[in-house]
């Protein structure tokens, strides 16, 4: 009789006859789980052997504790406890989207979430040592899936239900009162970029910050009353309002998110300006003949992530096609890849699989190639601004706003699975573990945020002679 078990053991009946026939031997076969798990945890073990080298990592399971690398005083001290064996298996096959996923569904334990994503980063070079043949090839199918097929029209549209089509409670929890879901710009008002380490948060810095980011961006874009703006990406109306109520521009806003929309469009009425302000559900390939040469100004505030490289040429042909031939201003802000891990084939990861499906990140070069080539020369670099600095505050922000304001009562009218504890948990951990993976890739420079600015040829700068 074959029996298969999680032991590996042969034995025996317990009949007392001294002579047992065959089919008294029963045979105990390991679980193919098990196998596998072993496999994965003694391999995951010897490369953390080689490749923690800054840092130290202590990890914690029911076979014992080991540590990596050296502890120093001021260094990065790791405190990892392995709570199921299914954590081994995802490190194996898929890095660090299988350490996220560990991570929301509690397979793994950490003291600090911002010091596992420092130390990865710190020795990310020795980690692709993780990669398996299975997961290289995995990467390669999903990375050119993503750049040809992640955002055709359709597609479009269902990146925006995933990414944008949540609850607007739950986006109201965390975001300032302007509702931006991007980079704030802190000064020392605030104390600057690290004042809440410093000195604690103070309420109303966020609210500050990310003020002062949209009139920022308003400059940049010279715009003046009476002027005419096309935005790309609503959001919840938070630029489009202040360029209205404070700048007094009319403003045409796209977005593909039928809940944004309508949350933005009551924002706009309660501020009196729905005679100004159109939010138009459109896909911006969409953009109708009568745009054409009609705006003074265009704005896109992170946005570009979810246009693809395949597609940058034709948008920036379409924001010519938009923008007044002469006095007009191109401003486009975005997360962006440093040009040494730039990639049109971007493979999927804890980003793109659970947060903002088939996003790809430009880097700055390759958006000023397109605004070149898409305008076929009818744009001038006025200036490029690196902001990767200011977004690991923002996400600190947004993380102790999230812990403050979401409970699972308040959000389970709109995710009626999440009445179920151990899903609301699983949801909480996905958020934060997005606020600490994110700010630790913009604070070591794996990410970067660039405001980039066109002009049109010959437009003046100001008065300088």
């Amino acid at each position: 009789m074959l029996n298969a078990t999680n032991s590996s053991a042969l034995t025996f009946s317990s009949t007392p006859n001294f002579y047992r026939s065959p089919s008294s031997l029963s045979i105990v076969l390991p679980n193919p789980k098990t196998i596998i798990s072993s496999y994965a945890r003694s391999s995951v073990l010897a490369v953390m052997e080689k490749a923690i080298t800054r840092g130290h990592l202590t990890v914690a399971d029911s076979e014992g504790v080991h540590h990596f690398g050296t502890r120093s005083k001021g260094g990065n001290d790791v405190y990892l406890k392995v709570v199921n064996t299914d954590f081994w298996m995802r490190i194996l096959f898929s890095q660090d989207l299988g350490f996220s996923e560990a991570y929301m569904m509690g397979d793994v334990e950490v003291d600090s979430l911002k010091a596992v994503m420092d130390l990865w980063l710190d020795n990310e070079s020795g980690m692709d040592n993780l990669s398996s043949a299975i997961s290289r090839v995995t990467s390669a199918i999903s990375g050119l899936s993503n750049a040809f097929l992640g955002q055709t029209r359709s597609k479009a549209r269902l990146n925006a239900i995933a990414s944008y089509d949540q609850s607007n409670e739950l986006f109201k929890a965390f975001l300032s009162q302007e509702m931006m879901y991007s980079c704030a710009l802190w000064t020392e008002a605030e104390g600057g970029v690290r004042g809440d380490l410093i000195s604690g948060p103070t309420p109303g810095d966020l609210e500050a910050a990310q003020l002062r980011k949209i009139r920022h961006v308003l400059s940049a874009a010279k715009v003046k009353p009476g002027d005419r703006i096309l935005e790309f990406g609503s959001g919840w109306g938070g630029m489009a309002i202040e360029a209205a109520r404070t700048f007094g521009c009319e403003v045409d806003t796209l977005t593909l998110s039928k809940e944004q929309k309508a949350l933005a469009e009551e924002r706009i009425k309660a501020a009196g300006l729905q005679d100004v302000i159109r939010v138009h559900l459109m896909d911006y390939r969409e953009i109708p003949p009568s745009f054409e040469k009609a705006f003074d100004a265009f704005i896109s505030i992170e946005m570009l992530e979810h246009v693809g490289s395949k597609h940058y040429h034709d948008y920036f042909k379409l924001v010519d096609f938009a923008l007044k031939s002469s006095n007009a201003t191109a401003v486009v802000s975005a997360s962006t890849f440093p040009e040494s891990r730039y990639s049109g084939y971007q493979p999927e990861d804890f980003m793109r699989k659970y947060m903002w499906p088939n996003s790809c990140l430009p880097s700055a070069t390759a958006l000023i190639t397109a605004a070149n080539t898409g305008s076929e020369g009818r744009f001038t670099l006025e200036g490029v601004e690196n902001h990767a600095a200011h977004y690991p505050r923002t996400l600190r922000e947004w993380g102790r706003r999230l812990d403050a304001n979401v409970r699972q009562d308040l959000i389970v009218k709109d995710y009626p699975s999440l009445k179920d504890k151990a899903e609301f948990d699983v949801f909480r951990r996905k958020w934060q573990y997005l606020f600490a993976y994110a700010g630790a890739g913009f604070a070591k420079g794996y990410i970067t945020c660039h405001m980039i600015t066109f002009t049109r040829p010959n437009d003046c700068p100001a008065t300088c002679d």
